[in-house]
């Protein structure tokens, strides 16, 4: 493990079959257990949007907000994910505000299990990069707007508590989001009350413990789900969905064309002339169909069965 640690050491490695450990290059600057500049954009080389200085993809501020009016849905947007991204989505979540949804950039955080001569290593590196500590606070300081900060606890509750209320409310006012936390909180009435929303897995009436940061902006497993620094995030009841950012522009097409589909579907079954095997999926009707795919293109409501 010495080797680990060392600036020049330019190997990425997996820990509990997790990626942990960026490189350490002075010319870079990276920080403790972060990407290279380099590597981030290896890593996320199909982003099409513009990056933050260090290379985290910065999906742009109008889409998010245009993706928040819209009050897209998990289940809406996961059909812009191909097949072969099968671990994008985590259910099983507790909620501050039910009902509310979240969208935000990730801002990735990994934790693990403390262990002594480890974490000493750890903070030796994080004191020559001027890193000032290997807890939450390192981690929220660096958050900025629009960010959602993603949080690998391993599922830890009892002394696994990310925040309380004061830290979440600076989360809140700095990032405008909220977090996803796999592992703990507290105080959450506190919480709720400033408005903010958070995913968690439970609640623990004490401090952070016995856990180390053990990567920044890095990708994270979330239960079922493989989170990459820079990804959108969409949090509702069902459950939070991660989208690499290259999905992300035919998002909002997809999702209008989607709701476009169900008005037409139900507007023709209101009618209660057509069989349901007759409507659904796609019209039998040849002429009916013509003026389905129209109506997806335009949106005209001339269109609508009648």
């Amino acid at each position: 493990m010495k080797k680990l640690f060392k600036p020049y050491y330019k190997q990425l490695f997996i820990f509990c079959g997790l990626f942990i450990a960026p490189f350490f290059t002075p010319q870079a600057k990276a920080q403790l257990y972060n990407f290279t500049e380099e590597q981030m954009i290896s890593f996320t080389s199909k982003n099409p949007y513009s990056r933050f200085p260090g290379g985290r993809p910065m999906i742009p501020a109008a889409i998010l907000d245009t993706i928040r009016k819209m009050d897209i849905q998990v289940v809406e947007a996961i059909g812009s994910i191909p097949k072969e991204y099968a671990n994008q989505y985590e259910d099983e979540w507790k909620s501050i505000v039910p009902g509310k949804k979240l969208v935000g950039r990730a801002f990735t955080v990994q934790f693990m299990p403390s262990r002594p001569d480890l974490v000493a290593g750890m903070q030796s590196e994080a004191n020559k990069n001027n890193f000032t500590g290997l807890n939450n606070r390192t981690t929220i300081d660096m958050l900025q707007k629009d960010d959602l900060v993603i949080v690998d606890l391993y599922g830890k509750v009892q002394g696994g508590t990310y925040v309380g209320d004061k830290l979440s409310y600076y989360i809140w006012k700095t990032t405008g989001t909220g977090l996803i936390v796999d592992g703990g909180i507290y105080l959450t009435e506190n919480i709720a009350q400033s408005g903010m929303q958070a995913f968690y897995r439970g609640t623990y009436p004490g401090a952070l413990s016995n856990a180390t940061v053990s990567g920044i902006n890095v990708p994270i497993r979330i239960g079922k789900a493989v989170i990459m620094p820079g990804d959108l995030v969409i949090g509702d009841q069902d459950g939070i969905l991660a989208i690499p950012p290259q999905f992300v522009p035919n998002l909002i097409a997809n999702v209008v064309k989607d709701r476009r589909r169900d008005v037409w579907m139900k507007k023709a079954f209101d009618l209660v002339k057509y069989k349901s095997s007759d409507i659904y999926g796609r019209p039998k009707d040849p002429q009916l169909l013509k003026q389905f795919e129209d109506y997806l293109k335009t949106g005209d409501s001339k269109l609508l069965p009648k």
